[in-house]
């Protein structure tokens, strides 16, 4: 029983392996030598040319030394010079044809030359040569295992040849045919390997990019979302005071009132729970503000909350000029203007625009060292405009890690509160940011 069970895995593994050999090499599908990055279609025409000078070859060889009348000599040397074209779209089927070619081929010869000059078999010089192109052109686009498949059988009917057949009339290629398609096969898969590796790393970069953006645009719409989570708290604050205060206004207010007063604070006490409660997740995952020469604390970009603390009151314009106190303490040489009448805008614009000109100066510093920038405010009847500018830089910047995503979270921004926004080089040198902010709309509505 036990010899009985050992012969069916034998059984089965041999035909899974010739399952596999069939499914690798018994196929006709297209496979285009892609154009080489350099020189285009030049490796194709070399072959082409290469091509050409085997069916010249082997003609000669098969005719004059093999003893094959012209015709036939030509036909062997044409399948053979053929294959290494045909390799370029189909290499499996070249393949077949190149080894089939052989093959026939070296059993019609009759031997040697009328002058006693020893045949070159199984393989003639020529339709070597021919083989060898096609092996390249075949491990260059297959898998290594189909590669390694295609050589072992070639490995395999040249043996048989030069092993079984062989005369002593012919002088034998095999092992010096053996040896070069080991090594063609071998440099070739190494060159596939190198390629794939590449591929696969750019791959790899592009989708570190793209992860990198998301995970950086997900940090700034939970930032967001945290200073406007500040901003929602404080009206629903003054929400519940009011409705709680609003009843010792009025002299005997009726019963009516006082239920939906007291059903209102309880509503907004309610929501505001939930809100201090979402709050605090959010503040647990607080990084702080490091590497940001504007935030209080020190140093990360300039979307960062830029406060003293977790709790401490989310910024407004009022504090625009203790802001750029800080940047001209931090080397920047910043001069500010208005235009319009200042006025009390909705706190998220009053908080957007903060951080706006707080990211756009810290910009300034890392990325432009030696400039100068100018800040324009204009409160127009339907919203803010905030410019920023900076002259050309004075020297190379140092490198800094997360170039663009201050511009990511400034766009986040505006597209929340529905406005436009205008990023890039001047004409000057510089750099220039242009935001919109409607001072009214929805979320003003809805505060």
């Amino acid at each position: 029983m036990r010899g009985r069970g050992s012969a069916r895995r034998v059984r089965a593994w041999a035909g899974h392996r010739l399952r596999v050999l069939r499914d690798d090499l018994w196929t006709a599908r297209a496979d285009p030598l892609p154009p080489s990055v350099w020189l285009r279609w030049v490796p194709h025409g070399a072959v082409c040319l290469a091509a050409l000078g085997v069916l010249i070859g082997d003609t000669a060889q098969l005719g004059e030394h093999g003893g094959l009348d012209g015709g036939t000599a030509f036909l062997f040397a044409l399948a053979e010079s053929g294959a290494m074209v045909l390799a370029l779209r189909r290499p499996v089927p070249a393949w077949w044809l190149s080894l089939g070619a052989m093959a026939l081929a070296a059993r019609l010869v009759r031997g040697s030359t009328a002058d006693g000059t020893l045949f070159t078999w199984p393989w003639t010089a020529a339709g070597l040569i021919a083989h060898l192109f096609v092996l390249l052109l075949l491990a260059l686009r297959v898998p290594a295992r189909a590669a390694l498949e295609a050589l072992a059988l070639t490995v395999l009917v040249t043996w048989f040849y030069t092993g079984v057949l062989a005369t002593g009339a012919h002088q034998p290629t095999g092992a010096l045919s053996v040896a070069l398609s080991a090594v063609v096969v071998a440099l070739a898969t190494a060159l596939r390997g190198r390629r794939e590796a590449r591929s696969a790393l750019a791959r790899q970069t592009t989708l570190t990019a793209e992860e990198r953006a998301r995970r950086t645009l997900l940090e700034e719409r939970g930032r967001i979302a945290r200073e406007l989570h500040d901003v929602v708290a404080h009206h629903m604050s003054v929400i519940s005071i009011q409705a709680q205060v609003a009843p010792h206004l009025v002299t005997d207010p009726p019963e009516e009132l006082r239920e939906n007063l007291e059903g209102m604070r309880r509503n907004a006490v309610e929501a505001l729970t939930e809100l201090r409660r979402v709050l605090g997740v959010l503040r647990s995952e607080e990084t702080g503000a490091a590497g940001d020469p504007l935030a209080p604390g020190g140093g990360g970009r300039g979307t960062t909350a830029g406060t003293a603390g977790p709790h401490a009151p989310q910024p407004t314009l009022d504090r625009l000029d203790a802001l750029l106190e800080n940047v001209r303490a931090a080397g920047l040489d910043v001069t500010s203007t208005t235009a319009g009448e200042r006025r009390p805008l909705p706190p998220g614009v009053e908080l957007s625009a903060y951080r706006i000109v707080q990211e756009a100066l810290s910009n300034t510093l890392r990325h432009a060292p030696g400039a100068t920038a100018r800040l324009h405010l204009a409160y127009r009847r339907d919203g803010l405009e905030v410019e920023v500018a900076n002259t050309r830089a004075a020297r190379r910047p140092a490198p800094t890690p997360g170039a663009g995503h201050g511009l990511l979270g400034m766009r986040e921004r505006v597209a929340m509160l529905g406005g436009r926004m205008t990023a890039g080089p001047r004409a000057d040198g510089g750099y220039g940011v242009t935001v919109f902010l409607p001072g009214t709309g929805a979320y003003e509505g809805e505060a």
